[in-house]
């Protein structure tokens, strides 16, 4: 495996001439890896994808194998315009083609009816397909120097905390992945909203970037409730780090880390954790206020609770209002139920 830093790393640097031909090189080989059935994990505006060629089987496979994921769930093609649709679907809405028009490139993925050419190793066998177009630049260029559609669920082993930088793929994945675009850490932290526009009405089947009322805005209607549509992200458990997770309302904090099994760390905003007066022997962590900020630092502070060795994280949960729906929902879903059937990721 070989992680490709410098492509970014020159990209931020004002004043480095050598940027944009070093991160066209990297860009061209992992497309070439991907075209030669490789792995290629890439940042998204998101989450990392651990991509493969979206046409091949085999390819996809790979992606299954080296996440340890259960190739009956589904994962989302990534695609590099909406032009792209008519390819991957059998028919649409002019609600799903609305959405992508005003939500494309950006945090939404849409399920709808899948073409007669898409592969059971993408939809699980499913009926319906999950695709969305990244608004990362670094993503981006990958999918149109490739060419076709990539799938790409999360680049984390199944089950666990979504990766959102280059080393947390390194730590999850390691030798498994052929190559790594590295294009720091992801901005909304948080996976895609997904909504199922293969039937009548539009539905929420989970909570992401795009905040529910921004599309219920657009549409000028609530969205539906959530279908039996396939979707990633919609079991009971996953998102998970190794300690248990006790997601709280902010004023329970106190009280639950007492009661937690420890070692114990904690996770919240500066003033709930101060009105919680923790004892020392706590681990506590800070998330910013912001619904934003917080959803984008919330992945890398689960996994450096973990890192500490506690073995209960109590989370305090925001209100679930815009990003914070998103947050809320994996929080919960990272303290549900730890059975094999139950872990489900991006």
């Amino acid at each position: 495996m070989r992680e490709a830093s410098s492509g970014i790393a020159a990209g931020r640097g004002s004043g480095d001439t050598a940027a944009p031909m070093r991160l066209g090189a990297d860009i061209a080989h992992a497309a070439r890896v991907l075209a030669d059935g490789g792995l290629v994990a890439f940042p998204t505006e998101t989450v990392y994808g651990l991509g493969a060629d979206a046409t091949s089987a085999a390819a996809v496979a790979r992606i299954y194998a080296a996440k340890g994921r259960p190739t009956s769930h589904p994962v989302i093609v990534h695609l590099a315009s909406a032009d792209e649709l008519p390819a991957w679907t059998a028919e649409l809405s002019d609600a799903a083609r609305a959405l992508a028009a005003r939500f494309w490139p950006g945090p939404l993925t849409l399920i709808a009816r899948r073409g007669p050419k898409v592969l059971d190793a993408v939809t699980g066998g499913a009926p319906t397909v999950g695709l969305r177009v990244p608004s990362h630049p670094m993503a981006l260029a990958l999918l149109k120097a490739f060419g076709r559609g990539v799938a790409a669920p999360s680049a984390n082993r199944f089950g666990s905390v979504s990766a959102t930088t280059a080393t947390h793929v390194v730590q999850d994945l390691g030798d498994a992945v052929d190559y790594i675009l590295d294009g720091g850490a992801c901005a909304i932290g948080v996976e895609s909203t997904i909504v199922d526009v293969s039937g009548p009405h539009p539905a929420l089947l989970r909570p992401g970037g795009v905040p529910r009322e921004a599309i219920e805005a657009f549409l000028g209607r609530p969205l539906a409730a959530p279908s039996a549509t396939p979707a990633p992200g919609t079991l009971a458990s996953h998102y998970a780090p190794s300690a248990r997770v006790v997601p709280v309302a902010p004023g329970d904090l106190g009280g639950a880390c007492a009661l937690a099994p420890g070692p114990v760390g904690a996770l919240a905003p500066a003033a709930v954790l101060a009105a919680a007066a923790l004892p020392p022997a706590i681990s506590a962590i800070e998330l910013p206020d912001d619904p934003a900020a917080m959803a984008a630092r919330l992945y890398a502070a689960l996994r450096e609770l973990d890192a500490l060795g506690v073995a209960t994280i109590v989370a305090a949960v925001p209100e679930s209002v815009g990003l914070g729906e998103a947050i809320a929902d994996r929080l919960h879903r990272a303290g549900g139920p730890r059975s094999p059937g139950d872990a489900y990721d991006d």
